[in-house]
């Protein structure tokens, strides 16, 4: 029989052909058994042989179709290989290491392992009646019996694979596998077997249980023997040890990827077959058990470690699956992604769908009852929680004929118990229901008759409207008759307006003519002829009475002339409005001092006119009650009672009473900031006159502090109550002293700015060093220049007419690259190209990013920040200078403190910020040369604009190198993919010439399971073969889709 090539032939290939060598003569054997003359009679004998093969009907068809000479040789053949190795003696022998465990040495265990052996070969190969006896003699309960008390030595030996090998043998044959399977406890027991150190026995158990996965009946045996083994290893969860195992190295490389592939066999089994063969949920929870455990960076880290296409190909399965499920789950949720591992995310989720439903109530329900749950680490609590769990995975997952697709904490029947408890309240649904559509009812004919309504209103509108355009036709025909009309009369007025003008100028003419006439004094002789007598005694009379004009008037709106001075002596007028100050001389005068209240004073000048000199308060003092006032809001504050004292002790005790003249809120603000510096008002005081020498202060108390510099206002009320010192509020007491010091403000701002001039030093002198270095290395950058020369070769290549024969270009232009698309891919710029033709040929220029180091700090510095800066240090430094000038004068002894303090501190200051200031200056022709250099204009240029150009420019590169090496492992992958595809088409492609060529009928994978080619499956299952049409049609799917293996996964081991 021909081994198959690539996958078992039960998945369609073509079954082994029997045939018969004519030429070479049969061997003469001696039958013992006399052959029968009747044909029928050797058949029937031959069937019981061919039964025992368990072979399939092609075989059997092919068998039955022999001589009957060879059938009955081939009968006899097997009734002699039945020797004295019975079923019997190898169940006595199991029996026997089963009982007894003692020590043995090497040749023992070598004994032992050739016994279990040779059962193995014998249920691999004697006829069916062999493995049949073998079942009814409880040769199955011996070799699980064997597993169960073996002790550790045993556990690690070779037999324990050999009798694992023989349960495998077993289920070889369907008949020993049904038994398996109906057993209650075999792959329990098997599963026990993972416990071993032997990876042999590993490998085997978990290409066993993979297969059951694939077996009908099998899926929820090998999940029910995952949780036996749960307890039976101590595991805090389910596939904890296999998750272990695939993560953890053995030493030795062969043995350790097949065990890493046999445990991704078993786990993409168990995903793909069983229930996860339809069912998206159950894929879904399953998956989330081994991601929970943190198989995800464990596949990341195998793909790094191993080189193997076995196992690679169980890996690209289970992430392709695993995208293909993801992508399916979200679209329930309007293709939102489901980021499972925030909690938040889910609720979230969850409360967006189900808000507008009546399911919102039962979520809300679930909430507030897990909040009733206890919490802590104890046993019971954590099993509530894991019972919750497991019931809400059972509602979620059971499917519609009530099987549980995967072990579950009670037997129930979800859909059932869901009728019963829906079936009370279907009746008030329907009431609830009825009521609502009479309502409906009720309101939909209001609104049809309102719609009515609404139409006959509508319609009168209508006609009205009708009318309305009516009248304007008409009235818009008599407005066009009337404008034509007036056309008609504009024109005959424009017809007129010309003989008049014509007839103006005409007089115009003979006016000047008389005008002449009267200048001269004589007429000429043909004008004479025409003028008469009166007319020349007109022109007389008009040229000797000359008309008076009268003087123009004067203009509208000038100022009246102003008023004369006062007589000198004069008194100054009288303040309208003023209040006199006998106003003031009635207000009575507190006994204690009192709170003062925060308001803003008019000026007297301001009064006149308003309610204010119409109001006289000296009246209302006779009213008022002054004491119960004056009690109120008196400046003394009571202490509180302490906790616990005895109200009529505390009324006997002494009352403590504090003065308070200041704001409430910035006194309590005050005293908050003075507790903060725990220490006392007169240490404060001591440390700022001392320069604080101790270092008492922290600059940030400090900065506090300028906020609670006493005021003018605050200054003169304190003074008021200076007899009261002792008995002022805290914030009051240090305010008054704070007064007291000779200019307190300029100290404490002084000391202030001394505290905090490091640290503003050493945030500027970092950003003139990034300017400095980034400058002189864009002078230097000899990469830069290679790369702008190339830029600029492939610019001039590109462009033609004015854009064209460019001999530089603007920095700028740098950002434009990416702009500039491939005409082959959309995901290629001329960046990419460049960055692959540098890499490709001017490999010196990659280590560009070295040249330009500071350029990323320097494009992050603001020139007017940084002036800004420099400029608040050059004020503070005027400012104390100032100080110095004026403390220098007095001859407090306060104030040699802060000389001779401060005069050190300003001397080191100023040297160091002048070295600030030369390095500014430095900077600043030093980035005007790089403009210039690259042809910039630097009065229109910001170095963090310039810099930033560059840096952004060198960030796209380094981007675009990481995209260039994307797109080639991708494009590594796909053709890497398309050589699988290519090889499994042909494969097919002889698969089906076979098929087509055979006669034997196809069998689907119930039917090979069923003829007993359990060893088969394992192969397929371990070489990914069984997975290998969902690969290629998930493999398909991403190229149409674009994406890759594991794109956009979180990692972590979490979904």
């Amino acid at each position: 029989m021909p081994a198959p090539k690539s996958v078992c032939w039960c998945f369609g290939g073509r079954p082994p052909e029997i045939t018969i060598d004519g030429d070479t003569p049969l061997k003469a054997m001696e039958v013992e058994i006399p052959m029968p003359t009747d044909e029928k009679e050797i058949d029937e004998k031959f069937a019981e042989i061919v039964e025992e093969l368990d072979v399939d009907k092609p075989h059997r068809d092919a068998l039955f179709s022999l001589p009957p000479e060879k059938k009955w040789q081939i009968y006899c053949s097997k009734i002699q290989d039945r020797g004295d190795h019975w079923p019997d003696y190898y169940i006595e022998k199991l029996n026997n290491l089963s009982s007894v465990f003692v020590s043995y040495n090497n040749e023992e265990e070598e004994l032992r392992t050739k016994m279990v052996d040779n059962l193995k070969t014998a249920l691999r190969t004697q006829p069916m009646s062999f493995v049949t006896r073998f079942i009814e003699q409880e040769g199955l309960q011996s070799l699980l019996k064997f597993l169960e008390n073996m002790d550790y030595k045993t556990c690690q030996s070779s037999i324990h694979t050999s009798v694992i090998g023989c349960l495998k043998a077993l289920m070889n044959n369907s008949q020993g596998r049904a038994h398996v399977l109906a057993h209650p406890n075999c792959i329990n027991i098997i599963a026990q077997s993972l416990a071993t150190e032997n990876i042999r026995t590993k490998i085997t158990v978990l290409e066993i249980l993979g297969a059951m996965c694939l077996v009908p009946g099998g899926h929820k045996k090998v999940l029910e023997s995952m949780l036996h083994y749960q307890k039976f290893a101590a595991e805090r969860t389910r596939f904890q040890t296999l998750i272990n195992d695939l993560d953890r190295s053995t030493g030795k490389y062969k043995e350790e990827v097949n065990l890493k592939t046999a445990i991704m066999l078993f786990i993409n089994a168990a995903l793909k077959y069983g229930p996860g063969k339809e069912h998206l949920e159950f894929r879904l929870h399953l998956r989330y058990e081994f991601l929970m455990l943190g198989i995800q960076p464990v596949i990341d880290k195998l793909r790094k470690q191993h080189e193997n296409a076995t196992l690679d190909r169980h890996l690209d399965f289970f992430e392709m699956k695993r995208n293909e499920d993801e992508r399916e789950i979200s679209k329930k949720f309007e293709n939102v992604h489901v980021d499972t591992k925030s909690a938040y995310s889910m609720f979230d989720l969850l409360r967006k769908k189900l808000t507008m439903t009546s399911s919102y109530q039962h979520l809300m329900s679930i909430l507030h009852h897990l909040l009733l749950f206890p919490f802590g680490n104890d046993s019971h609590i954590s099993g509530m929680w894991n019972l919750a769990d497991r019931l809400i995975q059972q509602v979620a997952l059971q499917q519609k004929n009530g099987q549980d697709p995967d072990s579950a904490p009670v037997e129930m029947n979800v859909k059932q118990m869901i009728r019963q408890m829906s079936s009370g309240e279907d009746i008030k649904s329907l009431q609830q229901k009825l009521r609502e559509m009479e309502k409906s009812q009720e309101e939909l004919q209001s609104k049809v008759a309102k719609k009515e309504r609404d139409c006959e209103t509508k319609e009168q509108e209508k006609d009205e409207l009708a009318e309305t355009v009516t009248r304007m036709k008409a009235k818009l025909d008599q407005e066009t008759a009337a404008q034509t009309e007036l056309k008609m009369k504009i024109n005959e007025l424009n017809l007129q307006i010309q003989n008049l003008s014509s007839q103006l100028s005409s007089e115009r003419g003979e006016r000047q003519k008389l005008t002449h006439l009267v200048q001269t004094g004589s007429l000429p002789d043909d004008a004479k002829v025409g003028l008469s007598t009166p007319a020349m005694i007109n022109l007389n009379s008009s040229s000797v009475i000359k008309p008076s004009v009268p003087p123009p008037p004067p203009p509208i709106g000038a100022p009246p002339p102003p008023p004369p001075p006062p007589a000198p002596g004069a008194p100054p007028p009288p303040m309208m409005g003023s209040v006199s100050s006998q106003k003031f001389s009635n207000i009575p005068r507190p006994k204690h001092p009192m709170k003062s209240l925060n308001w803003s004073k008019l000026s007297e000048a301001k009064l006149a006119r308003t309610v204010w000199s119409r109001i006289d308060p000296a009246k209302l003092y006779k009213e008022l009650d002054l004491e119960d006032f004056e009690r109120t809001f008196s400046a003394y504050q009571k202490q509180q009672n302490q906790e616990g004292e005895d109200p009529e002790n505390s009324s006997k005790s002494k009352t403590m009473k504090e003065l308070s003249v200041i704001d409430g809120r910035r006194a309590q603000n005050c005293t908050i900031l003075l507790s903060k510096l725990k220490m006392t008002n007169e240490e404060v005081i001591a440390a700022i006159l001392t320069m604080d020498s101790k270092e008492d202060l922290p600059k940030d108390m400090l900065e506090q502090l300028l906020k609670f510099v006493p005021t003018a206002e605050e200054t003169q009320m304190l003074m008021e109550y200076t007899k009261e010192i002792d008995n002022m509020a805290r914030a009051d007491r240090f305010l008054y002293e704070a007064s007291r010091i000779n200019h307190y403000e300029g100290r404490l701002s002084a000391l202030c700015f001394k505290k905090k001039f490091p640290e503003k030093m050493s945030d500027i002198r970092p950003k003139v060093e990034a300017i400095k270095g980034a400058s002189d290395e864009l002078m230097k950058s000899r990469s830069l220049r290679q790369m702008l020369e190339i830029i600029l070769a492939l610019g001039n290549f590109m462009n033609r007419g004015q854009r064209g024969n460019a001999v530089g270009f603007r920095i700028s232009s740098l950002a434009n690259l990416v702009d500039t698309k491939s005409s082959t891919s959309k995901h290629v710029t001329l960046l990419h190209y460049l960055v692959d033709l540098v890499e490709k040929k001017f490999r010196t220029i990659q280590k560009i990013d070295d040249e330009l180091s500071n350029v990323r700090m320097a494009a992050k510095v603001s020139m007017s920040e940084l002036d800004k800066d420099i400029g608040d240090i050059k004020s503070g430094l005027e400012k104390i200078e100032k100080e110095l000038k004026f403390f220098e004068n007095t001859c407090e002894m306060d104030s040699k403190k802060f000389v001779s303090v401060m005069t050190n501190f300003h001397n080191l200051a100023s040297y160091n910020f002048s070295e600030i200031e030369e390095a500014k200056g430095d900077i600043k022709k030093k980035f005007d040369l790089v403009c210039e250099f690259f042809g910039e204009d630097p009065s229109q240029n910001k170095p963090e604009d310039f810099f930033g150009t560059i840096d952004s420019f060198l960030t796209a590169m380094s981007d675009a190198k990481a995209e260039n090496e994307r797109i080639k492992r991708q494009k590594e992958e796909e053709e890497k993919r398309q050589a699988l595809e290519e090889s499994l088409k042909r494969e097919r492609e002889k698969l089906r010439s076979r098929r087509s060529n055979s006669p034997a009928t196809k069998g689907d994978l119930k039917d090979s399971v069923n003829k007993g080619e359990f060893d088969e499956l394992i192969s397929a299952l371990r070489t990914g073969d069984v997975f290998g049409e969902d690969l290629m049609k998930m493999r398909r799917n991403r190229k149409r889709g674009g994406l890759s293996v594991g794109h956009g996964r979180e990692r972590g081991g979490k979904l």
